[in-house]
């Protein structure tokens, strides 16, 4: 034990030498938390929904038809009661729901005009905002085509409400997933160079043939990121919080637990990245492009899972970022405690022994 304290002290001391280093670690979550100030508005398609039919007469069903026929939407299921639509909401089946009132066929024939409510997951603004309108336009049309087969000109309006964010502020999409792109990032790459510097630095046999288990010199190298990764946190909260104005709404315990989670993750896979690599070149560009452009394209921070083929919707399960961006955003912006997310809680300590394995088999002991 007393080895591991002495190594884990010289690699923070490595560390907090290099200028460089220490950039990367605090100065990029910082600059990426300002700068990502807006989130890109995207086509949206095929997005689950689900429909509440209170009237259940032949209108409401040409509107659900309707619905239904539209490209922009996918009804899940329906629903009678609120509690299934927060639980829909709540467990991420749905983006939207459609509630349709009590006798909505007869209100507007014989009073010209009736409301529709349209409910929305606005932890999302940008989605949130862009489903609602395609809702619109879709009654809107059903509106027309009745008006032209009749001669008094019928109104059915739509009542909006943002679930999470009513004021669609673009920080709660913004901040989850800054959260993951930095730690994925930060950990992934910074593990893998450490431990491939000291291969090319020929120091990786003399601790290879000391005493100190080949383990606990891998531990050694995870442990100083895992606390800087820590502090990362730390700090992109309290930019949330104070700067942007977005409260933690569920367990602060919580919400470290999952990231200390997420983050042996990331540094999991770092060194699956070192035990693979040679060189510190080869492990800063896998890490670099490798880890990147997944997290921005397959975590359904920026483009939505649901636009994507079906093939690409599935190798989104094996990026961590996705399911940590999930719980995130159920942490903070929902409220939602670990009955909601023990899924994408299993899912990564999966990912995480999955890749500690192969990595312990793929290590060696001798270098060649």
């Amino acid at each position: 034990m007393k080895q591991l304290r002495i190594f884990i002290r010289k690699e923070f001391a490595h560390v907090l030498r290099d200028r460089k280093t220490l950039l990367i670690l605090f100065g990029m979550p910082v600059v990426q938390i300002l700068i990502f100030g807006f989130a890109l508005t995207n086509e949206v398609k095929n997005s689950k929904i689900l429909v509440v039919d209170h009237a259940r007469d032949i209108a409401s069903q040409q509107l659900v038809a309707q619905i239904e026929a539209s490209r922009y939407f996918e009804i899940e299921k329906t629903a009678w009661n609120q509690q299934q639509i927060e639980r829909g909401f709540h467990e991420g089946q749905i983006k939207m729901a459609i509630v349709i009132p009590v006798n909505f066929g007869q209100e507007l024939m014989h009073q010209n005009d009736v409301q529709v409510q349209l409910i929305a997951d606005a932890s999302d603004p940008n989605l949130a905002t862009t489903l609602i309108n395609y809702a619109s336009s879709v009654i809107q049309d059903y509106q027309l085509q009745v008006n032209e087969t009749t001669k008094i000109p019928y109104r059915i309006i739509p009542e909006t409400r943002m679930l999470y964010n009513p004021q669609l502020k673009g920080a709660h999409n913004f901040v989850p997933g800054v959260m993951a792109l930095v730690l994925m990032l930060v950990c992934v790459m910074m593990t893998a160079v450490s431990i491939v510097k000291e291969k090319e630095a020929g120091t990786m046999e003399i601790l290879l043939v000391s005493p100190f288990k080949p383990i606990l010199v891998i531990l050694s190298k995870a442990i100083p990121y895992l606390l800087l990764s820590l502090v990362n946190v730390t700090s992109i909260l309290l930019l949330s919080v104070f700067l942007l104005d977005l409260p933690v709404h569920g367990s602060i315990v919580l919400l470290f637990a999952e990231s200390t989670l997420f983050i042996i993750t990331c540094l999991s896979l770092g060194i699956f990245i070192s035990v693979k690599t040679d060189s510190q070149q080869t492990a800063m560009l896998i890490s670099l492009m490798g880890m990147l452009l997944p997290t921005i394209l397959f975590s359904g921070f920026m483009f939505p899972i649901e636009n994507m083929p079906v093939p690409l919707q599935i190798l989104t399960n094996i990026i961590p970022a996705k399911w940590y961006y999930i719980i995130v955003k159920s942490i903070m912006i929902k409220g939602l405690g670990i009955a909601s997310i023990w899924k994408e809680t299993l899912i990564l300590a999966g990912i995480t022994v999955f890749l500690l394995v192969i990595s312990i088999k793929s290590f060696k002991i001798r270098l060649a």
